[in-house]
């Protein structure tokens, strides 16, 4: 086949995918502006509970907890019985389809992982919204390569755009969603993956702004441009990263493995994890959820936290977050992934203003920085890291300490020889999946 022959062919194929993959992209948004309005009201409804309780001391302190436990209950429940592939984040499960391992019940994950969702979250765990719109965004995809009786390499290419663009709508940023997909991907991407991605991520993204505003998901107002002599700090901040992003790596295969097998014991933990978290509802009602709106006051300089409060949110969240993993319910880990490196880029940044000020740095600079290298050293995707937080914070000057914080943190994770967390978790589930068999 000439050049010339490929050029005709690859717009031909273009011009089919297109109308596809805008549709696929507009139902993505749909579904993902539809569990973000549900996640605001189920994020609400928990605030003014826990303002209810407290005015009842120790009973109101009961319907708190045998709220949230109720909350978890139900919704790994709902994933349990109704849709296994549902649990947890769903980008493995994605993965597992795209490398043909798995089929993919499109409608009922659909509902499951929405349902699931906004009762779980919305009952206190410490999960986002991110996994469950990018497995959603793959189903919608397969629903309408179903319809459309697609062949097997568009239907591939429609589930990887409809993901990118579940994940575009959840952080209003479409080249993310993009990127994401051609790293998670790799060698799998093709000329037709990219087209269909780029169009489902746009239109995805041209929902949620049309639904939710076209702002940046966070505000970060920073005097001028890090100076190029902080950029070994950055670094620095990186290698930390990157150590704790093989740390919580570990923890959480740890927890998953450690999971009971048996539905008796498995239904206490879930109602135990839930009153717990109703408890630290109680106390630090911050903690619980995705996280967003704590990250958000962390970079509009609204949270005035002490480096020893710092510490103790990163420790506290740390364990909520791999603990509410750990119950099954939807849920997923990019948005708590951003907020503990937050907090840990902004008690970084607190220690050096303190121990060198001749640097002047600005700790707000170093939450961001640290958002996007703990994103790399627990997913390793790192350009999606920088690009996510420049969408997200619609600052354009940090390219150059994020460039250099997810590179080092890189580097940690490639030394110690430690898997993406998606490639991880989805070992473990296809491991766990032929013991079942075998047994």
């Amino acid at each position: 086949m000439t050049e010339a022959e490929r050029f005709v062919r690859r717009n031909r194929e273009r011009r089919h995918m297109f109308p596809r993959a805008l549709l696929v992209g507009l139902l993505a948004g749909a579904a993902a502006v539809g569990f973000h309005l549900g996640m605001d009201a189920g994020e609400a409804w928990r605030a003014r509970l826990q303002d209810y309780a407290h005015g009842y001391g120790v009973p109101g302190l009961a319907v708190a907890a045998a709220a949230s436990a109720l909350s978890v209950f139900l919704a790994a429940w709902l994933v349990e019985r109704f849709a296994p592939e549902a649990a947890g984040s769903g980008i493995p499960q994605v993965k597992a389809v795209l490398m043909g391992l798995r089929g993919f019940r499109w409608a009922r994950v659909l509902v499951v992982k929405f349902l699931s969702g906004l009762i779980g979250i919305g009952g206190g765990l410490a999960l986002g919204r991110e996994g469950p719109t990018v497995q959603m965004g793959g189903a919608v995809a397969e629903g309408m390569a179903t319809t459309c009786s697609a062949s097997p390499d568009e239907r591939r290419a429609l589930i990887a755009a409809g993901a990118g663009a579940g994940l575009a709508a959840a952080f209003n940023a479409p080249l993310s969603g993009l990127i994401f997909v051609l790293e998670e991907l790799r060698e799998r991407c093709s000329s037709p993956v990219f087209f269909a991605a780029a169009v489902a991520c746009v239109a995805a993204d041209t929902v949620c702004r049309l639904a939710l505003g076209e702002l940046p998901a966070f505000r970060v107002e920073i005097p001028g441009t890090p100076s190029l002599t902080t950029l070994p700090v950055f670094v620095g901040l990186g290698i930390s990263c990157g150590l704790l992003g093989v740390a919580f790596n570990r923890a959480l295969l740890v927890v998953q493995r450690l999971h009971p097998d048996r539905p008796g014991p498995r239904k206490v933990f879930w109602l135990g994890w839930g009153g717990s978290v109703g408890l630290v509802g109680w106390l630090a009602p911050d903690l619980l959820g995705g996280g967003q709106g704590l990250v958000g006051r962390i970079l509009d300089g609204e949270a005035s936290l002490e480096l020893s409060r710092v510490a103790l949110y990163f420790a506290a969240r740390f364990a909520l977050t791999i603990g509410s993993y750990a119950t099954g319910a939807a849920g997923g880990i990019f948005a708590p992934i951003l907020l503990l490196g937050a907090l840990l880029g902004l008690g970084s940044g607190m220690l050096i203003q303190q121990m060198a000020p001749v640097l002047s740095v600005e700790p707000r600079v170093f939450a961001v920085a640290g958002m996007a290298a703990l994103f790399t050293g627990v997913v390793q995707a790192p350009l999606t890291g920088v690009v996510l937080m420049i969408e997200m914070t619609g600052n354009y000057a940090l390219i150059l300490p994020l460039l250099a914080a997810c590179f080092a943190a890189q580097a940690v994770t490639a030394r110690l020889h430690d898997l993406p967390i998606y490639e991880a978790l989805l070992e473990w589930e296809l491991s766990g999946s032929r013991a079942r068999r075998s047994r």
